[in-house]
């Protein structure tokens, strides 16, 4: 966004933006300060909120949310945060004000609708200085988001005209929408037992669940501290079997749980050099298998599956015998 002066985001902008963070109960409210700042600007301030389903100041259909959010915080002038009995202390808008303060150190303007500044000004918000909901605050809210619009000359009487008209407005929505709590409290009280007994059966289910864990942890460094071989014990393995194939197939199951992908490539080669009809198919076979193990055993990506030193070892030099005993395949099967 061009700015005036890059190092302030309070300074005024060219095309000012103001995110209005709410709680998803509270899309009318959002939707009324929307309105008003619409209003008191002739259309020139604008805002965006997720809950818009009607206009273009929301998030439209087939775009990531997420990125969006973001993108718009990074964006905006200003984020006013709706602080109400439903969004104080939820961690949505939470998130939203400690991004925009916390990374872009954009000004976040907390609004109390239907509560007290005392109960609005809690967790992060008891740091700002925070607006109360009564028309002389409103007003002054609304000519502090007017000041970011260039050469701006906001008529204050014609401001206090409109913030009346909104208050008026969020008067009736937080009536209806506390009418339609109290007609919910008995079914929320059922769901809050509901969700107690399941918790109770949880916490009974994994009360054993650290040591079950712990115990699956020491099974596991049991099972690495037997794979502590050398590579040249599988070495040994190809020579001892007269059948290679069957020493093959043993090397490969070293690799069936850490890189299934190259045992199941390994057990196709395989087969590929035993069904193939010319020398050229079988030694491509064992081309293409080749590339697997390239790929799996040397990309610096791949280092993540060596945890050991051991392993280490065993993901470089077991490929390599794999690789030599294949094409000695072929020479058996010649």
């Amino acid at each position: 966004m061009d700015k005036v002066t890059s190092d302030d985001k309070s300074s005024k902008t060219v095309n000012p933006l103001v995110f209005i963070s709410h709680d998803t109960r509270d899309s009318k409210l959002a939707e009324a300060f929307s309105d008003l700042l619409k209003k008191v600007s002739a259309g020139v301030l604008k805002s965006f909120r997720t809950s818009d389903k009607k206009g273009t100041q929301g998030i439209e259909y087939g775009i990531e949310w997420y990125p969006e959010i973001i993108k718009n915080i990074q964006e905006a002038s200003d984020v006013v945060c709706l602080l109400t009995e439903n969004s104080v202390n939820r961690p949505w808008i939470l998130f939203e004000a400690g991004m925009a303060k916390g990374k872009l150190n954009t000004p976040i303007l907390g609004v109390a609708l239907g509560i007290t500044l005392k109960n609005a000004s809690t967790g992060p918000f008891a740091q700002f200085q925070n607006c109360g909901d009564d028309e002389d605050s409103l007003t002054k809210l609304v000519l502090q988001l007017l000041a970011r619009i260039p050469n701006s000359e906001p008529d204050e009487e014609t401001i206090k005209i409109q913030v009346k008209s909104f208050k008026e407005k969020i008067t009736k929505i937080l009536v209806v929408g506390s009418t339609k709590q109290q007609d919910a409290q008995p079914k929320i009280k059922a769901e809050d037992d509901s969700s107690a007994k399941l918790f109770e059966e949880i916490k009974v289910m994994f009360k054993d669940l650290p040591e079950r864990i712990d115990n699956n942890l020491r099974a596991d460094k049991r099972i690495r501290r037997r794979r502590k071989f050398h590579p040249m014990m599988i070495e040994e393995l190809f020579h001892m079997s007269r059948n290679r194939t069957l020493g093959i197939m043993m090397a490969l199951s070293l690799f069936r749980d850490s890189m299934p992908w190259l045992y199941d490539m390994g057990v196709e080669a395989i087969k590929a050099v035993k069904s193939a009809k010319t020398k050229e198919a079988k030694m491509k076979a064992i081309s293409e298998f080749e590339e697997i193990i390239e790929m799996s055993t040397h990309h610096p990506i791949m280092r993540e599956f060596y945890n050991e030193e051991d392993d280490f070892m065993l993901f470089r030099e077991v490929p390599r015998m794999l690789l030599k005993n294949m094409e000695r395949l072929v020479i058996d099967e010649k």
